[in-house]
This record gives structure tokens, C-alpha cells and sequence, in this order.
């Protein structure tokens, strides 16, 4: 009675042993070990994210991070962005005058550091700038790239004010006092950022780099040997990327903000896509970059730009205030001197600064060093 069985069991007896095989092969493929370091990239926010993870991974491992990454990105980006018309961001904006509106909790807190940073700076920072951004043809509204007329200048200025932006951060509401337009690009980049290295660490990881259009979170080493990351500050030329020298960094968040990549031209004058709200026009003075280094991208990104509305002088002088690390590049003659504040100093050492050409001077505004250094660039 068992003998058909068995026959049976003889014809079988390859196929099942090639079933378990495959098997077996399909489940090492998702336990396979990657070299390191492991790279993801992609767009969003307008602009290019790279992920750098040394810590050793499996495929299934990056697959889970590569799809983790993206949803965390696209959370902040349906919250934050103004290209967006569904965006939380979005509905605050048409949400008549004067009515408040529940916020979620991320976005409370990045309208919480905006309106710290904007009281900081006297101004120089401020986020219902949006309305002038959208007139100088570098928001949502994509207008000709022309300098605007005088009167509707005036009367877009006339509609920017931090006090038209009452925020109840303990309520997670916020109600527009006026007819503004809210624009984050001055912050949100760098919350994204942060919110994916929380992400990355939630998920066990010691060892990686975020960078999204610049903005970065430097966590642990770079590699198995224990080195620091290595991020190389560049010259303000729009026709070159080249990095001059190399500060080593571990567990920091980076964040820039320069004149020389977005702007227009228009009758032989160039226009920078940061905006002064205090005057309601582009920038116009000696500061080519900023470079921030903060606990938090957010704040980083922040400050920024509200020390590249200010101008060298003033921008250290808040600094120095703040005791917050910084690295600016002024344009002088037909070349950059870098200057850096007492933060920056104390962090990365006077004589190694001093070999780079930085000026470390304290007690005068101008700078002598004809080396240059700006926007970071990652050298791993």
C-alpha cells in the first residue's frame, strides 16, 4: 500500500529540493548585508535630498529606511509647503482673517521658531514675507522676473508683519491678523531635515548624514575607523562648485544660506531671492554666505537666513549676542574674505581657522583674508 507513495515521493523529492532552495536563496537576498556606506536620494522640497548610513545594513533594512525616508518627507511637505494647495500651510492662508485655525504639532513649532528668531533679529526674519517672496518671482506665484511697481511694492509691504501672525502654541492654533501670506522656505527645509534624522535614530541608527539642498545633520562617524564627517565650505561662484578647505564635524546640524545661486537679472542688476521684509526688497549688500552650526536644522536654517538679511556687520554683532556659531563670506573687491564669530572659533580652533585664511579678530568690522569659504559641501 506505501510503494505508490513512495514513487510518488521519488518524483517530488527534486521539486521540493528546488522549492526549499529557492527559498532559501530569495529569504538571503533580503538578509544580505549592504557595503557601506548606503546612499538614498531623491527630490523634494524643490530640491535634492542625499541620506549617507555607515551603520551596516541589510537589504530588507534599506528598503524599509528608503520608504521611512520618503513618508517623512512627504509628511512635512504636505504641512509645510506653499506649492502645495492641500497643505496645512496652504489652509492657514485662506483661512479668513481674524478665524483661528487648529495647527498640528509640527507645525506649531516650526511657526514657534520662526517668531523666535524673527523677535531675535529685530525683523530680519520673518515669515509673512510670503507676499513680497511671491512679488519678486521666487514663490508660488512664478511671476515674470521684472522688478515689481513702486505701488504694489508698497502695498505688498504694507501686508508683512510678524504681529499679524497671533500663534497659540500651547492651543496648536494660529489666526492671521491681517491678509499675509505665510512662507516657511526660510525654516521648513531645515525641520525636514531634522525630522529625518529623528527618524533614522528611532530606527536604531548611530552613524549617518542628512542633506537636503544643502542643509545637514552630521550624526556619529563616518565611517568604521571613527572619523569625523567632513564638510568642505565652498566659493560663491555660480559656474563652480570646489571646496577649499575641510572642517570635521560630528553630531551637528549645518545649515546656509547665499546670494549667488537663486536669483534674476534684470537691466544689468542682479536680484537675490532673499528678501529684506524690513524694506520689502532683495538683499543688497556685501554678505555672499552664511554658514550656522545648531543643535537643531530648524533653528540652523532660521538663523541663516535672518543673518544673510542682516549684512556682515550686523550679522556678526548678533552672533556674538547669541554666541551662535558662524561663518560668513563677504564679497570684497573681486574676491571673498571669511570672517568667523567667537562660537565658531571656540568649536574648530583659532590656528586651524587661521590656516585657512578666516579672519579671527574680535575687535574690528572689517575683514582682511582673501581666501574664500562658503555653501557646505559634503566630502566623505
Amino acid at each position: 500500500m506505501k510503494a505508490p507513495l513512495i514513487r510518488h515521493l521519488d518524483r517530488l523529492l527534486p521539486c521540493l529540493i528546488l522549492i526549499l532552495v529557492v527559498g532559501l536563496i530569495g529569504g538571503c537576498s533580503d538578509e544580505r548585508r549592504l557595503e557601506s556606506p548606503v546612499q538614498f536620494e531623491g527630490n523634494i522640497f524643490g530640491t535634492f535630498y542625499q541620506i549617507t548610513v555607515v551603520d551596516p545594513l541589510t537589504e530588507a533594512q534599506r528598503a524599509k529606511l528608503a520608504a521611512g525616508i520618503e513618508e517623512t518627507l512627504a509628511h512635512v511637505d504636505t504641512s509645510m509647503s506653499t506649492y502645495r494647495e492641500d497643505s496645512e500651510l496652504m489652509q492657514l492662508n485662506r483661512t479668513p482673517v481674524g478665524e483661528w485655525r487648529e495647527l498640528s504639532p509640527e507645525l506649531t513649532k516650526v511657526l514657534h521658531i520662526a517668531r523666535q528668531v524673527a523677535r531675535k533679529s529685530d525683523g530680519a526674519f520673518d515669515v509673512t514675507v510670503g507676499g513680497l517672496v511671491n512679488l519678486w518671482s521666487f514663490g508660488p506665484e512664478a511671476r515674470p522676473q521684472k522688478v515689481p511697481d513702486p505701488a504694489l511694492l508698497a502695498e505688498r509691504l504694507q501686508q508683512v508683519g510678524q504681529d499679524r501672525l497671533e500663534l497659540d502654541v500651547e492651543g496648536e492654533r494660529a489666526r492671521r491678523l491681517g491678509d499675509i501670506f505665510i512662507d516657511l522656505s526660510g525654516v521648513a527645509k531645515g525641520y525636514g531635515v531634522d525630522r529625518v534624522a529623528d527618524y533614522l535614530r528611532r530606527q536604531g541608527l548611530e552613524n549617518f548624514l542628512v542633506n537636503i539642498g544643502g542643509e545637514l545633520v552630521l550624526e556619529g562617524d563616518r565611517d568604521d575607523q571613527g572619523d569625523p564627517w567632513r564638510i568642505g565650505v565652498e566659493v560663491p561662484d555660480v559656474h563652480q562648485r570646489v571646496a577649499r578647505e575641510v572642517l570635521p564635524l560630528h553630531d551637528a546640524t549645518v545649515a546656509t544660506s547665499g546670494d549667488y545661486r537663486n536669483y534674476f537679472e534684470a537691466e544689468g542688476k542682479r536680484y537675490s531671492h532673499t528678501i529684506d521684509p524690513r524694506t520689502g526688497r532683495p538683499i543688497d549688500h556685501a554678505l555672499a554666505s552664511v554658514t550656522v552650526i545648531h543643535p537643531d536644522n530648524a533653528w540652523a536654517d532660521a538663523w541663516a537666513t535672518a543673518l544673510m538679511v542682516l549684512g556682515p556687520n550686523e550679522a556678526m554683532a548678533l552672533a556674538r549676542r547669541e554666541s551662535l556659531p558662524i561663518l560668513l563670506l563677504v564679497r570684497d573687491g573681486d574676491g571673498w574674505s571669511s570672517r568667523a564669530s567667537p562660537a565658531f572659533i571656540e568649536r574648530f580652533g583659532k590656528e586651524r581657522l587661521e590656516k585657512m585664511g578666516v579672519d579671527t579678530a574680535q575687535d574690528r568690522q572689517s575683514t582682511s583674508s582673501k581666501t574664500a569659504a562658503g555653501e557646505p559641501v559634503v566630502n566623505q
